[in-house]
């Protein structure tokens, strides 16, 4: 584990040689949310289909392709430094770990409750090590009696007089806002994960934008789309209709560039046109 330096969180290394614009932008604009930006991507599945028929030959559970994309997305995020940092009282960190986060539903039905799923990747996942992870995740989450302890706290101090609790809500702000939240707090927060993915399609629902939020430091969320048929079009105007879903990225634009954020997304889509780069580990470079 890397020593930790003064400035340091528990969760990130302080950026110090940051350029003058990058370093004045995190203090004049301090909200992550007055800071979105908003990327719409359609990706032609065609490749993932073919790849998904041939991956799940005799396998109990399925590889999908949220699978996929989850694993493009944090693979991304890997090659893509930048995209793993975030901003706290004007000062930029990168995160010491590559992280995902999104709600599982228990039942499809308007009464059941949710669960929370967190993966913690390395550079030597592959996509065969996150479904096996998602497996086991998956599978816990929708057990009968299972919980949460992100949830349980929250119903814990719901219950406590009403001043009292604001006033404690407060005063955890302030921790978040200073590093010290303690981490049986947010250890499942998906608001500290590199990336929240909600995958809306699972319930029939297009792609859209979806906000980030002041609280914690998840600086991207990526919104998955129901998959339809739509035209392709070429260059003399004919198209094609194809299997597509459509994914929606909101980020913090104090991060980066447009350029770096543009390359990023060619790379995701890259990923998922090429869905057997998937197989080689997240930190092993691939050429798009």
């Amino acid at each position: 584990m890397a020593k930790r330096h003064r400035g340091d969180r528990r969760d990130g290394t302080l950026i110090r040689d940051l350029d003058p614009l990058h370093f004045f932008t995190g203090i004049i604009y301090p909200n992550r949310c007055d800071n979105e930006a908003y990327i719409s991507e359609r990706i032609d599945l065609t490749p993932v289909n073919a790849y998904l028929a041939q991956k799940n030959e005799g396998e109990d559970f399925p590889y999908t392709m949220f699978h996929l994309i989850v694993t493009a997305v944090v693979k991304t995020i890997t090659l893509r430094p930048k995209l793993n940092r975030f901003i706290v009282n004007g000062n930029f960190y990168q995160r010491n770990e590559v992280s995902a986060a999104f709600v599982v539903k228990k039942r499809f039905n308007d009464e059941s409750e949710e669960g929370l799923a967190f993966l913690h990747l390395k550079g030597e996942d592959t996509v065969d090590t996150i479904h096996e992870e998602l497996r086991k995740i998956i599978t816990d989450c929708r057990k009968e009696g299972s919980h949460d302890d992100t949830s349980e706290s929250m119903d814990l101090i719901s219950k406590l007089p009403r001043g009292l609790c604001k006033a404690f809500v407060h005063f955890v702000m302030f921790l978040d806002r200073h590093g010290r939240v303690p981490q049986s707090f947010v250890a499942s927060d998906p608001y500290y994960a590199s990336v929240v993915l909600s995958n809306v399609g699972s319930i029939r629902l297009k792609s859209g934008y979806h906000h980030l939020t002041n609280w914690g430091t998840c600086s991207l969320f990526c919104l998955v789309g129901e998959r339809a048929h739509r035209p392709f079009f070429d260059a003399d105007g004919g198209f094609e209709m194809k299997d597509t879903v459509d994914l929606g990225l909101t980020i913090d634009e104090r991060l980066a560039d447009g350029y770096y954020y543009a390359k990023s997304v060619r790379l995701l889509k890259t990923l998922l046109e090429h869905p057997e780069l998937l197989e080689k580990p997240l930190a092993e470079e691939v050429e798009y």
